[in-house]
């Protein structure tokens, strides 16, 4: 309960949890639904039913794309080791040539592209220090899709940040060579 008697979920269920596992034995377990960071568990909040729709609109052109040209893999909600790190990008993106053996378990490495779906509960800090980590592990491409405002911030460095709106052209550059959809249709 909050100050004025009212239940507050985000307070019981998002917070962090210290732990005494250290990130090689969180990425042996079975736990789901939490981020790792720094002896933390990061719990995930549910998402709405916008931050489905918007993602599944991703993934189905992406799914087409990276089917039909071989490209890799499109995945949803899987665990990667970003540095020491274990983060779970809404979307994700791996080459065939970077797939790890054991498919049964968090990815040890970071994807080729990650993806996050902004949701209500996200702090913009967070996703921000989420789209570094990413790029400093290894990620090429980041993309922040901002439900709100109907943008798509891309991070190619910590000095290449490009946020594009509902007018522009979304492309995969050369992580995803040849795709690119009109950042409109990822809202409708």
């Amino acid at each position: 309960m909050n100050s004025q008697g009212i239940y507050d979920y985000k307070q019981e269920y998002l917070t962090p949890k210290k732990t005494n596992m250290t990130l090689e034995e969180f990425l042996e377990s079975d736990l789901e639904g939490y981020e790792y960071l720094n002896g933390e568990l990061i719990p995930l909040a549910p998402t709405s039913v916008e931050h489905g729709y918007i993602s599944v609109n991703l993934i189905s052109l992406l799914h087409l794309h990276v089917r039909e040209n071989q490209l890799g893999r499109v995945l949803s909600e899987t665990g990667f080791r970003v540095g020491e790190r274990l983060l779970i990008p809404d979307i994700a993106i791996i080459s065939i040539d970077r797939l790890p053996d054991d498919l049964t378990k968090a990815s040890p490495v970071p994807p080729d592209l990650a993806v996050e779906v902004v949701s209500p509960t996200d702090a913009s800090s967070s996703i921000e220090e989420k789209a570094f980590a990413y790029l400093e592990a290894g990620t090429k491409l980041v993309w922040v899709l901002k439900p709100r405002s109907k943008t798509v911030t891309i991070y190619r460095s910590e000095t290449d940040i490009t946020t594009l709106t509902r007018n522009d052209t979304l492309s995969g550059e050369e992580v995803v060579e040849g795709f690119s959809c009109q950042v409109v249709e990822l809202f409708e």
